[in-house]
């Protein structure tokens, strides 16, 4: 940072002096002409040119030679240059401007059709997935109601079962004898061997012979179901 030369300090005594100087030649000029005219006028112009003359002795401060020598080195202001003017474009360029304006628009349709599309298919997605999800949660509730119907069937099954059971052959018999087939069999193979055995011998033989048939053939179809099923 460049520091201004310091200004030299007006002296106080010159000034004084002059002051004083023009104050006794105005008191002198007013005392004559009092006492009479001429000698009156000399003083009073020989006070006003001692005012020249002190100014002479004492001159006023220039200025600082620093702030000349900025001022003669400041360039003047010169006016803004133009812009450079754009150089006029062919007919072949602006054709070959329009093209690649046209392609750009071309690839920003087509990659906005690929987002449009990528976001439609992923919404399917989703959907699909939701429905797969209903429908699983959907299956294993009706096996959790299948199981539970079926143990539900059994226990009434074991209870008719156990009934038959504690009965006397003859008379178990004696209603199997008239029972449809299907249920005849249902209560045969849920009894215990032994007391199945015994209601068999006490029924009539035919009706026997037909409820042993059909109970030997499903309880044959039970054993290879299950071997069956993983080679399906």
């Amino acid at each position: 940072m460049r520091f201004l030369p310091r200004l030299p300090r007006p002296r106080v005594l010159p000034l004084a002096i002059l002051a004083m100087g023009g104050l006794l030649a105005s008191k002198s000029a007013h005392l004559l002409q009092a006492v009479g005219g001429a000698p009156a006028a000399a003083l009073a112009s020989a006070g006003q040119a001692m005012v020249p003359s002190a100014q002479a002795a004492h001159p006023a401060p220039k200025e600082a030679p620093a702030k000349e020598a900025a001022r003669k080195d400041t360039p003047p202001a010169q006016p803004a240059a133009a812009p450079p003017a754009e150089p006029p474009v062919n007919e072949a360029e602006r054709a070959l401007l329009l093209d690649l304006r046209a392609r750009r628009t071309a690839l920003d349709a087509r990659e906005q059709a690929l987002a449009n599309r990528e976001a439609t298919q992923a919404a399917a997605e989703q959907q699909l997935s939701e429905r797969i999800a209903q429908l699983t949660a959907l299956q294993a509730r009706l096996e959790q109601l299948d199981q539970t119907r079926r143990e539900r069937d059994d226990a009434n099954w074991r209870g008719l079962v156990k009934t038959y059971e504690a009965m006397r052959p003859r008379d178990a018999a004696a209603i199997l004898n008239d029972m449809d087939p299907a249920l005849l069999l249902q209560v045969l193979d849920r009894m215990k061997e032994a007391k199945a055995a015994l209601v068999l011998a006490a029924m009539q033989p035919d009706r026997a012979r037909s409820a042993t048939a059909a109970l030997a053939q499903s309880r044959s179809r039970s054993v290879a179901a299950p071997a069956l099923g993983p080679q399906g």
